[in-house]
């Protein structure tokens, strides 16, 4: 596969263990800045492991990691903690703080990033304000600022778990199960989300997914500015279209394929056949 940009995130055969059982098996991968992967594998093959590895809460038990260029296998706790914050995560669902306010948990990452400049050099309270306010406005939940988690629906919670993950406008995106419980509707709102963020702000993301046709709207479609909606990408070269999505499968904690989606449906592979559909031309 030919490499173009720079690398953000690297995989040195990683192999990563809890007790006896081995969660990810001498993995190697190289995600490089404007791609985005789909991780697509059954339940307990190592997609959430993967996530959380990369971002260091999981110890590798061999290999090397490789974050931003910068070998972090085996990093100090707080030099690592600098790095994360060019990550910006979405747990499992949604994963937002239940005592906190929608504008509180956006604003959260904001703080601890702000904590570690100087008094003097901190982002002021009302650009702070305004700066999560935006943040809310992309996924179109401003006006929920005051209310609580529990008053949303589990669309809208997912939404402003987004909104906390790039309030910080980092370089990578790690999103592990966006759409897992949605309604197909709302499932399809969350993934126009991401689509829009990656083409407003040219990032780089790892979606981890059950549903492939989540993979298929990312390869095939680009956010719209002018609309505000998804139009076809086919025929475009550059980011935002089929040539920067790149497909992984996982079996047993081992990548057992990696390539674009023409190479995942064309693949004779029974294992990776059973996770690809040919969906239904989708409603943009």
């Amino acid at each position: 596969m030919a490499e173009t940009g720079e690398s953000l995130l690297r995989f040195e055969n990683v192999t990563v263990r809890f007790g006896d059982t081995v969660a990810l098996d001498n993995m190697s991968f190289d995600v490089r800045t404007g791609e985005t992967r789909i991780l697509l594998g059954a339940a307990g093959s190592g997609k959430t492991v993967l996530l959380k590895t990369s971002m260091g809460l999981n110890t590798a038990s061999g290999g090397k990691i490789f974050l931003f260029d910068e070998d972090v296998t085996r990093m100090p706790e707080k030099q690592l903690f600098e790095i994360r914050r060019k990550i910006g995560m979405l747990f499992q669902e949604s994963a937002l703080f239940d005592s906190m306010t929608v504008a509180q948990n956006v604003a959260y990452p904001l703080l601890t990033k702000e904590a570690l400049n100087p008094p003097k050099k901190r982002m002021p309270r009302d650009q702070m304000e305004a700066t999560v306010r935006d943040s809310l406005r992309f996924v179109e939940l401003e006006q929920t600022m005051v209310k609580y988690p529990s008053e949303l629906s589990g669309g809208m919670r997912r939404r402003a778990a987004i909104a906390r993950a790039v309030v910080t406008k980092p370089p990578l995106l790690l999103y592990d199960s966006p759409t897992a419980g949605l309604d197909p509707i709302t499932a399809h709102t969350i993934m126009a989300l991401i689509i829009k963020e990656r083409d407003v702000d040219n990032t780089t993301a790892l979606v981890v997914t059950h549903r492939y046709q989540d993979g298929n709207l990312v390869a095939n479609f680009r956010y719209n500015p002018k609309s505000g909606r998804l139009d076809p990408a086919a025929g475009i070269e550059g980011s935002g279209t089929g040539n920067n999505t790149i497909f992984m499968v996982l079996k047993e904690g081992r990548l057992v394929f990696e390539g674009k989606q023409k190479e995942l449906e064309a693949s004779s592979d029974s294992y990776v056949s059973k996770f690809v559909k040919r969906p239904e031309k989708e409603a943009a």
